[in-house]
């Protein structure tokens, strides 16, 4: 009796040995094996943690203690604030606004809200600030310079070029090189008003403030209780007008004039003080007497 052969072996896959091996090459099954299931047994075991509390707030000390051991290094300190281009009373109310407890990290520096605050101010016009090497907290200040002292109902107040509030003035002493403009709407006014103590350089040292009228026109205060009332279209040429007659042989503000009115584009108005208004009425007399003596 012969020995049975054994029987060769199918070199064919098994139908379930092809069935894995096609969808092996399915791309779709490719990305769930080696993407999805690693992130989904993550997020399983992160779900798994999270929801013990203890766990939780654990990890959530740890989370802060990592953070603040970070914000807290040395180099991110700030232990200097150092403020530039305002005086120093305006220094003082910038520390008085912001009062810091240095040192203090730079991530607990709010800078867009400190630059709100400063730039609150009335004196400060612009405000950038930046943490810069040295844990040096850097304010850079724009400020407003006083241009005029305004006189109102609410008192005296310095304003800039452009009539922005710049502080409260105690006494007109205080800023003696200032002009002085007076009136409710004068402030609206400030840029023109410089335009015209500008034109009344001629006559700068008998200059003593300008009037807003109405809100809408200027009247020129001179010494001698003189005034010249400007109208409210074209002032500073009104004004160079009167300058110019003042300098030829009209010399009108050196007369007993109390006004000199311009409101009239076509000619100027004088009125005369009281002794003078005597004086010609008295001249006018002897005048009449005389005509009818001859």
């Amino acid at each position: 009796m012969q020995p049975l052969m054994p029987l060769a072996r199918d070199p064919a896959p098994s139908r379930w040995s092809y069935r894995i091996q096609r969808m092996w090459l399915t791309p779709l099954y490719r990305g769930l094996l080696r993407k999805g299931l690693p992130v989904f047994l993550l997020l399983f075991a992160i779900g798994w943690y999270v929801t013990d509390a203890e766990r939780l707030e654990a990890l959530q000390i740890w989370a802060d203690d990592l953070r603040r051991s970070i914000e807290e290094r040395p180099e991110f300190m700030v232990r200097l604030m150092k403020i530039e281009g305002a005086s120093p009373e305006l220094s003082g109310d910038i520390r008085e606004i912001m009062p810091l407890d240095l040192p203090l990290s730079s991530f607990d520096l709010d800078l867009d809200h400190m630059r709100g605050e400063i730039s609150g101010l009335d004196a400060v016009a612009g405000a950038e600030l930046r943490v810069v090497s040295g844990g040096v907290l850097m304010v850079r200040v724009t400020e407003r310079l006083p241009a005029v002292v305004w006189r109102s109902r609410r008192g005296l107040e310095l304003l800039d070029a452009e009539g922005h509030r710049v502080a409260a003035l105690e006494r007109r002493g205080d800023a003696p090189e200032l002009p002085l403009v007076a009136g409710e709407g004068a402030e609206r006014a400030v840029p023109e008003a410089l335009e015209l103590i500008a034109a009344a350089a001629p006559i700068s040292d008998r200059l003593r403030g300008l009037r807003r009228i109405g809100e809408r026109r200027w009247d020129v205060v001179l010494d001698r209780d003189q005034r010249i009332m400007l109208p409210e279209h074209a002032p500073i040429a009104a004004l160079e007008r009167v300058i110019a007659l003042d300098n030829s042989a009209s010399d009108v503000l050196a007369r007993d004039v109390t006004v000199v009115d311009m409101r009239d584009g076509r000619r100027p108005i004088l009125r005369l003080t009281a002794e003078a208004m005597e004086e010609l009425r008295r001249l006018r007399a002897l005048d009449g007497k005389r005509g009818e003596d001859a």
